[in-house]
């Protein structure tokens, strides 16, 4: 163990507003909103708001795949949050979502507004809406909202934890890094030998936990988390690579880890998208920057 100053916890917390690293600024150990700003609200039934983490890229890409499977109903509006400037604290979107974390999504289709925090909750309210995606039988439903609430559960200890103080802390510390490594492997090597057994990760169908998982880990092994792949030695979970390659061959999952994207080359970046030809006019953009 390296050498490093023991914290003494005081007999009460108390907030440091210049602790936290990257986002000390805006971090806060109370809720609810800062400003009054509402939220836009666009023409399609399904208005998102959001931004391209990979807990953003969970449910654009779902929606991605519900039109390309021909569900009109599935069109959205994709509004970015722009989570450094806070604008996650702004009163319309704390209604939307009262713990103020990205994705929301309020569903307009019908009389009354319905909205849907939390990106596991979204994924399997519009997967049960549109009937797609997650299986109806009995243990293939229960095998897919295990894995679903697998990445729930598991993915704070890969971004929170490891991302945290490997990539984002105000100083490298031994001790956590570790024990967030370890952890980190674990979970990929759990992930491995479920897919050296299964094509997907719920069994034989491409699912809701497909769409949930490969976000984090599809991008942990394909280098794009926190410049972290040599460090935890990615290539070895060989399985976990297969189904990330696989997983993004498909144009719905490029298209949806597209939307509401701050980093990256500009070709992958779409800040908002309102329309599918939202994606052409990117694409020609581009090409007319070369």
């Amino acid at each position: 163990m390296s050498d490093q100053a023991e914290y003494v916890p005081p007999k009460v917390w108390t907030w440091d507003r210049e602790s936290g690293g990257r986002f000390a600024s805006i971090n806060r150990p109370v809720a609810g909103a800062t400003h009054e700003k509402a939220l836009p609200v666009g023409r399609h039934p399904l208005q998102l708001y959001s931004l391209g983490t990979p807990n953003g890229q969970k449910v654009t890409i779902l929606l991605e795949e519900l039109l390309a499977l021909g569900h009109a109903g599935a069109e959205y509006d994709a509004w970015l949050i722009r989570i450094g400037d806070g604008d996650q604290f702004g009163s319309g979107f704390v209604a939307a979502n009262p713990n103020s974390k990205i994705p929301a999504l309020v569903d307009r289709s019908g009389a009354t507004p319905v909205r849907v925090f939390e990106s596991g909750a979204i994924l399997t309210y519009l997967a049960e809406k549109f009937g797609a995606f997650l299986p109806t039988e009995p243990a293939a439903r229960a095998e897919t909202l295990s894995w679903l609430f697998w990445q729930m559960g598991s993915a704070p200890f890969l971004g929170g934890g490891f991302g945290h103080f490997y990539a984002y802390a105000p100083a490298k510390l031994e001790y956590p890094i570790n024990r967030y490594a370890m952890e980190t492997k674990r979970q990929l090597d759990v992930l491995d030998r479920r897919l050296a057994e299964t094509e997907f990760v719920a069994g034989d169908a491409y699912t809701i936990a497909d769409m949930a998982i490969w976000p984090w880990y599809g991008g942990l092994v394909k280098g794009w988390l926190y410049g972290a792949a040599e460090f935890l030695a990615v290539g070895e979970y060989r399985h976990v690579g297969r189904w990330a390659d696989q997983i993004l061959a498909r144009p719905a999952v490029q298209r949806g880890r597209k939307v509401n994207r701050l980093t990256g080359e500009p070709a992958d970046q779409l800040h908002e998208r309102h329309d599918a030809s939202d994606f052409d006019t990117k694409t020609q953009d581009k090409l007319a920057e070369k």
